[in-house]
């Protein structure tokens, strides 16, 4: 590991398949000593899962949908006067169950008066996100369920370049519903109708019926 940690991770990502690269035999104080080398680097994505490290660069057909996605959230909040905060990649983890990961995108709905003005969040002392979102149209992939399962993330939205699926934390793992906890007048199938809009209208078009549906909502 110290020679790759010599080399720049990002040289060495954009070199593999895909720009994804997956790392085995990682310890926690590397992982945190990563993060830590490029903490002001925003080229760079991490997910660690009990020794596996998966470092990624992401790509247009990674980064497209994540802005649809997002704007789909913000748009509907603002329109139905629901608080949200959205924290980006923020980096969640937690050392007692060796897992950690720099979302997609993140959003705290239900507790975000809980980290209201807040400029960092601690798991140990503040809750998870309510939503996460990953785009996953590359492989190979680390499972992120896992380590948003373990972190306590209520609900995770999945895009594999096809459907947005939604998936419920119940019992320790995720299971699949129809529609959003955190935005219930959401369902997986209205979400991915808007995405696919998105990715083939013009903004300004995509925005005014989004906020004509949320209204008639």
């Amino acid at each position: 590991m110290e020679s790759v940690l010599n080399l720049s991770l990002k040289e060495v990502a954009m070199s593999a398949i895909n720009q994804k690269l997956i790392l085995q035999g990682i310890g926690w104080d590397v992982y945190e000593q990563i993060l830590e080398e490029y903490k002001d680097s925003n080229g760079l994505h991490f997910a660690f899962d009990d020794g596996f490290l998966e470092v990624e660069v992401p790509l247009a057909n990674h980064e497209i949908p994540i802005g649809i996605l997002s704007d789909l959230i913000t748009t509907i909040c603002v329109e139905s006067d629901i608080d949200f905060r959205n924290v980006g990649s923020t980096t969640f983890r937690k050392r007692a169950k060796a897992k950690g990961c720099e979302p997609d995108t993140a959003f705290y709905i239900q507790n975000e008066s809980f980290i209201r003005g807040l400029l960092e969040i601690d798991l140990s002392k503040n809750p998870p996100p309510d939503l996460v979102i990953e785009v996953d149209v590359t492989s190979p992939s680390l499972n992120k369920l896992p380590i948003y399962a373990a972190l306590g993330v209520s609900e995770v939205w999945l895009y594999k370049g096809e459907k947005v699926i939604f998936y419920k934390l119940y019992g320790g793992v995720y299971q699949e519903i129809s529609n959003s906890l955190s935005l219930p007048i959401l369902s997986s199938e209205k979400t991915t109708e808007f995405l696919q809009k998105g990715l083939k209208e013009s903004s300004s078009k995509w925005f005014k019926e989004v906020r004509r549906w949320a209204n008639k909502r």
